[in-house]
């Protein structure tokens, strides 16, 4: 089969188009998918980069589970997998052949909702940047929705992330949620996922897409690099506080955001866009009784709610554009350049008719 191989940490060369990959067989309780959408995401990024460090020195060369890594390579990575099933292994209902299925990328690795031990397809097993995937049957999820395969592949990964960074800090009603990196798959999901809790979200973004970002759902946005950001967050939000910050970029921005945030407020996140080693004053974080949490991926709970969300119509899907398998690397290089709101999905050279030439820019 085709398929885009990771063959070590590094540059864009380190991703190889090959038309030479065995078509993987499904083992017992096992599927196997025809793939026709799989979305990007900055894990898989990182990743090939080894820019995820070491607790003992942040700018070593490591892959996404320190310390601990099941990355081989060569690894085909790919989280976010859109497809149809087309064979079962054994113990699977032959019934399933034909299903058009999202796959819970999560490789969970213990039975209860802790996420200390959690990997994912991309990294831990091969992903969906191919025409072929296996995967565990019942992480292969039909979705009763109407939207188009490339459509539904916009969700898993950004949207499972921001749901679970939502669950981290207990988000209820009426509460104001500050995001940054607002623009991107995990912050443009983060708006939605807000609203439908029936919290009210502002946005920090660039200029040239503060009128996206506003159509999404914020309340109010907050134009990045311009301005005092204190000022300018208690601007937009009339002065009411904010009760949570759902951090993606870090960097210089950090020790601000904290500031923002009211007494026994709650910062949380899962991406450092703008810089992972960050300025913490102790002080701001012990006299304000401010909760801090990391979040990384979701749980079975939050990824069955991510469901309903989708079935539902409460959270619609943000496609910026489709690029064929081909063409991997101008794809990655569109979506690190950040030029865009929502995601960027890829799809199989041999599907692109049908599944990626009505969404291509």
């Amino acid at each position: 089969m085709h398929a885009v191989v990771l063959t070590g940490h590094g540059g864009l060369d380190r991703l190889e188009y090959r038309d030479d990959v065995p078509v993987p067989r499904p083992g017992p309780g096992e599927v196997l998918l025809e793939i026709s959408a799989c979305g990007m995401n900055n894990t898989d990024v990182w990743v090939r980069e080894g820019a995820y460090g070491l607790e003992e020195d942040p700018g070593a060369v490591s892959t996404w589970r320190r310390g601990r890594s099941t990355l081989e390579f060569p690894r085909i990575q790919g989280t976010d997998s859109v497809g149809h099933i087309v064979e079962v292994g054994d113990g699977v209902d032959a019934g399933r052949i034909g299903e058009r299925v999202m796959v819970d990328f999560s490789i969970y690795n213990r039975d209860d909702d802790s996420l200390a031990d959690i990997d994912y397809m991309g990294h831990g097993r091969d992903g969906g940047y191919a025409e072929y995937q296996v995967v565990p049957a019942d992480h292969a999820h039909v979705v009763a929705s109407d939207i188009s395969d490339a459509e539904l592949a916009t969700f898993c990964c950004a949207y499972l992330t921001g749901e679970h960074m939502l669950d981290r800090v207990r988000l209820g009603a009426g509460e104001r949620v500050l995001i940054t990196g607002a623009s991107g798959g995990v912050g443009s999901g983060l708006i939605q996922l807000c609203r439908a809790r029936g919290a009210i979200p502002y946005a920090v973004t660039s200029a040239g897409k503060a009128d996206q970002v506003r159509a999404i759902g914020a309340e109010g946005v907050v134009l990045r690099d311009e301005g005092d950001l204190v000022e300018a967050v208690a601007e937009v939000t009339g002065g009411h506080d904010i009760d949570v910050v759902a951090d993606l970029v870090a960097g210089d921005m950090f020790n601000d955001l904290l500031r923002i945030l009211r007494p026994e407020g709650r910062y949380t996140t899962s991406g450092a866009i703008g810089g992972p080693v960050v300025q913490l004053d102790l002080r701001t974080m012990y006299l304000k009784h401010l909760e801090l949490h990391g979040s990384s991926q979701g749980t079975r709970a939050a990824f069955a709610r991510l469901v309903g969300y989708i079935e539902s119509g409460t959270i619609r899907p943000l496609l910026a554009s489709t690029h064929r398998l081909s063409e991997f690397h101008d794809a990655q290089r569109a979506f690190m350049a950040k030029g865009f709101i929502g995601n960027l999905v890829v799809v199989p050279d041999a599907k692109w008719d049908a599944v990626g030439a009505p969404h291509a820019p």
